[in-house]
């Protein structure tokens, strides 16, 4: 100290702590006259004692003039030291570093001054207080006052330019401290990070590429601020960044894509955009980097191919493609399992772009790895049936694919149409709305008669007797009316000469044996006339339900579509129809009169001819009832059921046995009567027991008349 007081007049130190700046200013100047005498001569005991009293008993003062006293006095030291002031640094800079959180923004404002003049002089020797620098840099520059602030940025660019022609600099210690101001969201801090990123990268010597998952999310983050002009300078890092790794040999994809899926899912628009591209271009260079990545890629993808931004949608779906393009093998950390649950959670996706490409995932999945797909088949095959109920049809024919692919070998096809029955069976409005759709897609998909065949060896056995008649007329109704299944009527109609349509004919017979209905259907299509017209003899001599006639009024309207052309003209030769006459007569006389499939019918069959094109002649008696007329049958008539030969006789003809068929559909009908009379019983036993409940609960008059008082 004493050494200090006999170097420095006692005016100057008087006057380097009063209030007037001008004063302060003259005794600096008059401090760095003394230091350049000392440095002259080598006393660096001196120096060290002049800058050590500027330090305690200036810049440490609680008086807020001594302290810009002693600010300006450490830089005006520094000046006298000119090329000897990097040996006393260590004295120097941190008390000015100190002062950049004073209370007093006049003396944070000096404090930034006499770092700027004390830089100047140094240049890259003060390098190593480059961490704590930078520290006070980002904290000033969001300063409460202006001059504060405008002081920082002066200083800032300063330091930056030492920065970028300095050998000296760490960019190894500088990321962790970046790192952590990234999610600072205050966007004066924002700005002065952005713009040291920028610098740091464009010196040829720094690598800031292979440190940007460090700061990666920090950048992502500042797309979405306030301020159109940090998010523009963020872009621009980003896209300068998005360039250097298009020509960057070696990248570290890995880091980058996690931060980038999480960004794909961002509020803000520009920022899943801005992700979206990125991901884009690594999936095109990442190559088997980003294999391990597919999953967490695909499950940012997919909710982005919906994105209400088509920028977004376009971007999303273009990157889907190329991925789903990429030959990956599980071998290389392909994980077909992690991509199998994406693409299985987004089938519950509110958006039908992205569970259609859900569903394109899980095709292409079973097209290259099936037997890693089957593997993963119990989770999947639940949610996959929930998808049938989807309320978009193009989704469900795709879901109905996914199916078709998984169902190629005998045990999963029948697993799928047990569960298909079952799922009908618990939700009577998939079979209602969709019923239609997935069996016809099915049958185009896995061919029609494997799955009639298997349907009709489940349903024979089912247990839900009212089910089984519901799920058999459906089946019915689109046998008859689908354009899938032409092949298949066309087998049917040569049952009665051909051993495959026979097969197909008895596979079906048994568990058409739920519905009268079908029963009759499938025997019209077969030609079975003579079979048909028992079978209506049977249901005519039971109660005739209304329900049946409801079905009896569908079947008559089917009767006029081209499906059934050929019965129809088959009536142009009664002679050799006979059992088919018999049969429509036999149903027009179980309608009532005034129906409209009554009148529809009956208009038909008054266009039988009187005679037959074939030869015959057709007497009818005077009163033109159609049952007293005479047949003459020709020579011809064994290639027909119909004719002289009786059903015995026809089921030796075609192996049908159709006696046992007609046994086989009396004990089915019987089983449902049986259960319609028990479900009849337990609902009157019901409405009984709430009836006495009700009496109970309220007493007559007269009860309450009888109790004594």
């Amino acid at each position: 100290m004493a050494d200090a007081l006999s170097a420095i007049p006692a005016s100057v130190l008087r006057n380097l702590a009063d209030k007037l700046y001008e004063k302060r200013k003259n005794a600096a100047l008059e401090v760095e006259g003394v230091v350049k005498q000392l440095t002259a001569v080598g006393d660096h005991d001196k120096i060290t004692a002049v800058i050590n009293l500027l330090t305690n008993e200036f810049t440490y003062s609680s008086q807020a003039n001594h302290r810009k006293g002693g600010l300006i006095g450490l830089a005006a030291a520094t000046v006298g030291l000119t090329s000897e002031a990097s040996q006393h640094l260590e004295q120097i800079v941190p008390p000015v570093i100190n002062s950049f959180s004073d209370q007093d923004s006049r003396v944070r404002y000096y404090a930034c001054e006499a770092l700027y003049n004390i830089a100047k002089v140094v240049r890259g020797d003060f390098i190593v207080f480059f961490n704590q620098i930078f520290d006070a840099l980002c904290k000033l520059s969001a300063d409460s006052d202006a001059n504060v602030q405008s002081a920082a940025h002066l200083l800032d660019r300063l330091v930056k330019d030492i920065v970028t022609e300095s050998d000296q600099f760490s960019i190894e210690e500088f990321i962790p401290l970046l790192r952590e101001r990234m999610n600072i969201l205050n966007p004066y801090v924002r700005q002065f990070l952005v713009g040291w990123i920028t610098v740091l990268d464009s010196v040829p010597d720094i690598d800031m590429l292979g440190f940007l998952p460090d700061f990666l999310d920090g950048l992502f983050n500042m797309l979405s601020d306030s301020s159109h002009e940090i998010r523009q300078q963020a872009d621009s890092a980003l896209s300068e960044f998005l360039q250097e790794i298009k020509n960057s040999p070696s990248v570290d994809y890995g880091r980058m894509a996690e931060i980038l899926v999480q960004r794909a899912a961002s509020p803000d628009e520009f920022t899943r955009l801005t992700a979206l591209t990125w991901i884009n271009e690594f999936v095109k260079l990442g190559g088997d980097q980003l294999v391990p990545y597919y999953a967490d890629i695909l499950g940012a993808i997919l909710p982005c191919i919906a994105d209400k931004e088509e920028k977004i949608r376009v971007v999303a779906c273009e990157t889907n493609e190329e991925l789903r393009s990429m030959e990956a093998d599980p071998a290389e950390g392909f994980d077909v399992g992690a991509i199998l649950s994406i693409a299985r959670s987004q089938l519950s996706s509110e958006w039908e772009a992205t569970r259609i490409e859900a569903l394109h995932w899980m095709s292409a999945l079973l097209n290259r790895h099936r037997d890693e797909v089957l593997n993963f088949l119990n989770d999947v095959f639940d949610t996959l049936l929930k998808a049938l109920s989807d309320p978009s049809d193009k989704v469900v024919l795709l879901v109905l694919e996914v199916h078709a692919g998984i169902a190629k070998d005998s045990m999963h096809f029948r697993h799928l149409v047990v569960f298909l029955v079952h799922n009908f069976r618990i939700d009577n409005s998939l079979l209602e709305k969709r019923g239609a759709l997935i069996i016809r897609r099915l049958c185009v998909l896995l061919d029609a008669e494997r799955v009639y065949r298997e349907l009709s060896t489940i349903l024979e056995g089912e247990s839900d007797l009212e089910f089984a008649s519901i799920m058999v007329q459906a089946l019915n109704l689109i046998l008859l009316t689908s354009s899938e299944l032409s092949d298949l009527r066309d087998l049917l109609r040569k049952s009665l000469v051909n051993a495959a349509g026979k097969d197909l004919f008895l596979a079906l017979y048994a568990s058409w044996c739920h519905s009268p209905m079908a029963i009759i259907s499938l025997c019209l299509l077969s030609q079975a006339y003579q079979h048909v017209s028992s079978v209506i003899q049977f249901l005519a001599e039971r109660d005739v339900s209304v329900k049946f006639l409801v079905q009896l009024d569908k079947l008559v309207n089917l009767l006029e579509t081209p499906i059934f052309a050929y019965l129809r003209l088959q009536l142009l030769e009664p002679g050799r129809h006979v059992w088919l006459l018999k049969a429509l007569y036999s149903l027009l006389m179980l309608l009532p009169q005034q129906s409209a499939a009554f009148k529809v019918l009956r208009t038909r069959l008054k266009t039988v001819p009187s005679y037959s094109f074939s030869g015959e002649k057709i007497n009818r008696s005077s009163s033109g009832n159609p049952y007293s007329q005479k047949y003459y049958i020709t020579s011809e008539d064994h290639v027909s059921e119909d004719g002289d030969l009786n059903e015995d006789a026809q089921s030796m003809h075609s192996g049908m046995n159709f006696p046992s068929r007609l046994q086989q559909f009396k004990q089915m009908q019987d089983q449902h009567r049986m259960h319609a009379k028990s479900q009849a019983k337990a609902r009157h036993n019901s409405m009984s027991s709430k009836s006495i409940s009700r009496s109970i609960s309220r007493p007559t008059s007269r009860q309450f008349a009888s109790r004594p008082l």
